[in-house]
């Protein structure tokens, strides 16, 4: 269960522009180009002759001789980047590294806690991005990261409350913010995580318990305006808690199959829009 509180001021460091390479003229380069030169012509005059002089023969002789000195050049290649080049960002719900700073989110009878339920799926789906090539932070809480943050996609990882409220209180549900400068970046995302979190697990979406605080969580407003951002509870650590802490691995692939699911631009069934 999310709750909203300050975050931490983090620093963003200035990019360094990148050195700007200089061609240095080489006498010796000048004199090779020349000599090279001399020798096409030469190679040509002691070709020619009537019968040859309107043949293939001749071009193709001058361009086999020209090919094997060809002249090299930079090739500078578009396409989709490596994965290695693709950052994600996962927050563990209520984790803080700082004992100062921490808040165990709910609280089961027996002592179990939000916080350690959220970092034991949080840290998985992080080994399942990393192990595919992507640069995967596990971030806080309230990391000082958290500002300006810049990444292809953000999730945040929680769960709902251990107290037993009804029947319907289970199931997971995704949200992102109200107001978002890259709405349909954001939607697309949610809707990424609703798909394939719920095909993964086979747990049932419940939407009717979004709160406010989802909508309006602290990194939304915190990270980059252009960075894709979701919050996702995986389920109600009362009736879900057996699932949730029993198959943590299933959870953790739905959530990392959803991340995928958007950062890939995948296909997506419609899902049940987010009130």
């Amino acid at each position: 269960m999310i709750e909203n509180k300050p975050g931490l001021q983090g620093q963003m460091l200035r990019p360094q522009p990148a050195p700007v390479l200089k061609k240095k003229s080489s006498l010796i380069g000048n004199l090779q180009a020349v000599f090279a030169v001399a020798i096409l012509m030469a190679t040509l005059f002691t070709m020619w002759n009537p019968a040859n002089l309107f043949s293939n023969q001749l071009l193709n002789q001058a361009l086999q001789s020209f090919v094997s000195n060809p002249v090299s050049e930079l090739v500078v290649t578009q396409g989709t980047p490596p994965a290695t080049f693709t950052r994600i960002g996962i927050i563990a719900g209520h984790y803080s590294a700082d004992p100062a700073k921490f808040d165990p989110g709910s609280v089961c009878s027996d002592g179990l806690t939000e916080e350690k339920v959220n970092y034991s799926i949080a840290y998985l789906v992080y080994q399942k991005l990393t192990a595919l090539g992507y640069q995967v932070d596990l971030l806080q809480e309230f990391d000082s990261k958290l500002m300006g943050y810049q990444a292809a996609a953000l999730v945040s990882i929680h769960n709902d409350s251990c107290q037993y409220i009804n029947e319907d209180a289970t199931g997971y549900k995704v949200a992102s913010a109200i107001a978002s400068a890259s709405p349909e970046n954001d939607t697309r995302l949610t809707n990424c995580l609703i798909d394939r979190y719920g095909k993964d697990t086979g747990m049932r979406l419940n939407s009717n318990t979004i709160t406010p605080d989802m909508q309006m969580y602290h990194a939304f407003y915190s990270v980059n305006s252009q960075t894709p951002a979701a919050i996702i509870e995986t389920g109600f650590l009362n009736l879900d808690r057996t699932f949730l802490t029993e198959h943590t691995d299933t959870v953790a692939q739905g959530v990392a199959d959803g991340i995928l699911c958007y950062i890939r631009n995948e296909s997506i069934e419609s899902v049940t829009p987010t009130p």
